[in-house]
Order: structure tokens, then C-alpha cells, then sequence
């Protein structure tokens, strides 16, 4: 099984923020958001108080605004392109993508690039998280979770933080 970072990796930038400016767009009620993002960006970031998952979860709650479910699809229709043409060259029906984006962002792909997607719980409606963010040993963790026993052949990732899961490649 070859196993994949999905942000930087085999998508050109980052699908979460991309999405969020997408969002920002096409429901200007989500600019209303925009202090508190900016206030929890800064408090994490900047003063390192509270947890990524936190962060996250702040940072989501503009998608009471909005009806992220649905405009996933059109995000998609639009962003599907942004994979990276050397992954759909060596794409192998086993792959796994293991990212911190949200799951609901990502979970379309599994029909459309015909892999399986880890990531990180994200209800659409409310931006509320479900377990930890799927961020460095967590990632490691719900690998084992779903794939006890498997092995990973090759492991991609464009970040340092991804280290605990390449560990396990081959």
C-alpha cells in the first residue's frame, strides 16, 4: 500500500484554506467569521495557548454559515484538477490518503480518485471535531485503527510533521 499527505503532496496548496476562501466567496455571511479566526489564528499561533484540535474547531465554526455538504460537490467540480499529474500517473487502487483536512472535504475523492481517505473529523454543519486533529501521531494512530497489521510500502508527505507515519513505510 503506498500511503499519501494530501495537502502540498498531490494536491497543488492546501485544500482546507482553499476551501475556506471558496466558502468566503460564495457565502459572505462566513466573513462574519473572519475576527474570531483571526483572534484563535493568533492565540495559537502566536501565543501557543490551547490545541491545534481547538484551533481547528474555532476555526470552522464559520460553516454554521454556510451548507458546506453541498458545496463541497462544486468545490470539487472546480479543485479536482489541482491533483498533482505525477500521483494520478502512479496511483495504485490501494492508495490511502491520510490528512488534517476534514474528512467531510476530502471524503468525496474516494469515488472520484478511487483511494480511501483518513482525516480529520469536521461535522460540516457546525465545524465541531470528533476526536483529535489528524496531525502527526494521530495519524499514526487512525492508520492503526483502520489497517492493524498493514504495511506501507511508500510513504509521501511535503512535511516534517508527518514523520511518526513515515516511520512505518517501507
Amino acid at each position: 500500500m503506498n500511503v499519501y499527505d494530501f495537502d502540498n503532496t498531490i494536491f497543488h496548496g492546501d485544500s482546507t484554506r482553499r476551501f475556506i476562501f471558496f466558502e468566503f466567496k460564495n457565502h459572505p455571511k462566513t466573513l462574519l467569521y473572519v475576527p474570531r479566526i483571526i483572534f484563535a489564528s493568533i492565540k495559537f499561533y502566536v501565543f501557543h495557548i490551547g490545541t491545534k484540535t481547538g484551533f481547528k474547531e474555532r476555526m470552522y465554526t464559520f460553516l454554521k454559515a454556510c451548507d458546506a455538504e453541498n458545496d463541497v460537490k462544486r468545490f470539487w467540480k472546480k479543485n479536482l484538477v489541482r491533483v498533482k499529474p505525477f500521483y494520478l500517473v502512479q496511483h495504485r487502487d490501494e492508495d490511502l490518503i491520510i490528512s488534517a483536512s476534514p474528512e467531510f472535504l476530502l471524503k468525496p475523492l474516494e469515488d472520484k480518485l478511487k483511494i480511501t481517505v483518513i482525516a480529520s473529523r469536521v461535522y460540516p454543519a457546525d465545524g465541531k471535531t470528533e476526536g483529535d486533529n489528524c496531525y502527526h501521531e494521530e495519524k499514526v494512530r487512525r492508520f492503526r485503527e483502520l489497517y492493524p497489521d498493514a504495511k506501507i510500502d511508500d510513504f509521501y508527505s511535503d512535511s516534517y510533521s508527518d514523520e511518526p507515519l513515515a516511520r512505518l513505510a517501507d
